[in-house]
C-alpha cells in the first residue's frame, strides 16, 4: 500500500512538473518553436490536462484582482486569437466563478453573453491542437496589463445596487428592445422616447434622494464595449449618451472599450440607451444604403464613417436639450445635479490622469453625413414632440 500511495504522488508531482515546464517554455517566448515543444510535452502526458486547468483558472482569478471582467477577457480574445479560445475561455472563467456563493448582477449578465458567444462548437482534433490553442490562450492572459477596477470583485462584499436589477431598468430595457424590434418607425420613435423619459427623470429622482441621505454616494464606473467597425464614431456616440445623462466616458482604443463613470443610477441606463441608439442607427444607416445603391451609387466605407458620425453628433446635442429640460422642472435640484457632475468629473480624473482628445480620423462623405443627421432627427427623444428645434 505504501508503494501504491508512492507511487500515485509520484505520478501527480511529474504531471505537475511537465505543467510547469511546458508553462516556462511557452508563455514568455514569442516564437512558434517554444509553442510546439510544450506543446508536445502536454501532448505527451494525459494526466496533465486537470493541472493546466488549474493554472488557467489562477490566471484569471489573477485577473480578476488587476480589474478585468468576463466581458472584457471576451472581448480581447475574440479580437486577438479565434472562436476556439473563446469556447476554451469560457470554460475557465466559468470553472473560476462556479467557487463563489454570489456574483455582482453585471458580471452574471457578462457570463451569461460569454456562454452564448462561445456556443458548444467541435474541439480540437487531437491532443497537440488542444495544448497548442490553451497555450496560446494563457500567452495573452499573462501579458494583459492592470487595468483600473470598475467594479466588486467576486468574492467580495456586495452592495445592494450590484445583486439585483433596479425595476426602472428593467423597464428601459423593456421599452428599448420593443423599439429595436418593431418594424414601425413611429412606434420605435415613441418607445425610445419613452425609455428616454424613465431615464431622465429616474436620474432625477435619485438625485434627489441622494440629496438627504446620511452617506453620500459616490460615482461608479462600467465598461462598455466599443467594437470595430467605425470604432471612433461609436465611441463618439457613447461619449454623447454618456454627456447627457450626467456621466462621463473615456475610450480605451487598444482593448476596444470605453470607461463610463457615474453614479449607480444612470450607468446601465447609459449603456441601454446607447446599445439600442446603436442599432436603430445602424437600421437606418443600411436602409440609406439600400435607397442609395437604387440610385446607382456604390456605398463607400466613407459613407457609413460619416453617416455614424452625423447621428453622434445630432443625437448628443438632441439628448443635451432633453436631459436640461427634465432638469429644469426640479429646480431646487439643479445645484445637487451640479454637485454630482463635480463628482462625476473628479472621479473620471482620478481614474484617467493622463487623458487625450482623440482626433477624428474619416474621409468626408455629404451623403453619409445628411442621412445620418437625418436618422438621428427622427428618434424622437421626446414624447409628445416630432422633433426638437434644430439649433
Amino acid at each position: 500500500m505504501r508503494d501504491e500511495a508512492r507511487g500515485s504522488t509520484e505520478s501527480t508531482e511529474s504531471t505537475e512538473s511537465t505543467v510547469e515546464r511546458a508553462l516556462r517554455e511557452s508563455l514568455h517566448a514569442r516564437d512558434d518553436r517554444s509553442l510546439d515543444t510544450a506543446a508536445s510535452l502536454l501532448a505527451a502526458d494525459p494526466g496533465t490536462d486537470a493541472g493546466l486547468a488549474r493554472r488557467g483558472e489562477e490566471f484569471v482569478r489573477t485577473l480578476w484582482e488587476r480589474g478585468w471582467q468576463p466581458a472584457d477577457l471576451a472581448r480581447t480574445v475574440r479580437r486577438e486569437l479565434a472562436e476556439e479560445h473563446l469556447r476554451l475561455l469560457g470554460d475557465l472563467v466559468r470553472a473560476e466563478t462556479a467557487r463563489y456563493a454570489t456574483l455582482p448582477r453585471r458580471w452574471r449578465e457578462q457570463l451569461d453573453a460569454l456562454t452564448d458567444a462561445a456556443g458548444e462548437g467541435a474541439g480540437p482534433a487531437d491532443r497537440f491542437s488542444y495544448a497548442t490553442a490553451v497555450l496560446e490562450l494563457y500567452r495573452l492572459l499573462v501579458r494583459l496589463p492592470r487595468l483600473d477596477a470598475v467594479g466588486p470583485v467576486p468574492g467580495e462584499t456586495l452592495p445592494p445596487a450590484a445583486v439585483g436589477e433596479p425595476r426602472m431598468l428593467t423597464r428601459i430595457r423593456a421599452l428599448l428592445a420593443k423599439a429595436e424590434a418593431t418594424g414601425y418607425p413611429e412606434e420605435a420613435e415613441a418607445l425610445t422616447a419613452k425609455a428616454q423619459e424613465l431615464m431622465a427623470r429616474h436620474s432625477l429622482d435619485e438625485a434627489g434622494l441622494a440629496a438627504g441621505a446620511p452617506s453620500p454616494q459616490t460615482p461608479g464606473a462600467i465598461r462598455v464595449g466599443v467594437e470595430p467597425p467605425y470604432e471612433q464614431a461609436k465611441a463618439i456616440l457613447l461619449d454623447a449618451v454618456a454627456s447627457a445623462n450626467h456621466c462621463r466616458a473615456v475610450w480605451n482604443e487598444t482593448y476596444g472599450f470605453s470607461t463610463v463613470v457615474g453614479f449607480e443610477a444612470d450607468l446601465d441606463p447609459v449603456e441601454l440607451l446607447y446599445t439600442s441608439l446603436l442599432v436603430q442607427g445602424t437600421a437606418a444607416m443600411t436602409r440609406a444604403e439600400a435607397e442609395q445603391r437604387k440610385g446607382g451609387r456604390k456605398r463607400t466605407k466613407s459613407f457609413r464613417q460619416s453617416f455614424l458620425l452625423a447621428y453622434a453628433n445630432r443625437l448628443g446635442a438632441r439628448l443635451e436639450a432633453t436631459s436640461r429640460r427634465v432638469a429644469a422642472e426640479a429646480p431646487t435640484l439643479l445645484p445637487v445635479l451640479a454637485s454630482r457632475e463635480v463628482a462625476v468629473t473628479a472621479r473620471t480624473d482620478e481614474l484617467f490622469p493622463e487623458t487625450r482628445a482623440a482626433r477624428v480620423r474619416a474621409m468626408w462623405d455629404e451623403d453619409g453625413w445628411h442621412h445620418g443627421a437625418t436618422a438621428a432627427e427622427s428618434a424622437t427623444l421626446t414624447p409628445g414632440r416630432t422633433r426638437l428645434d434644430k439649433g
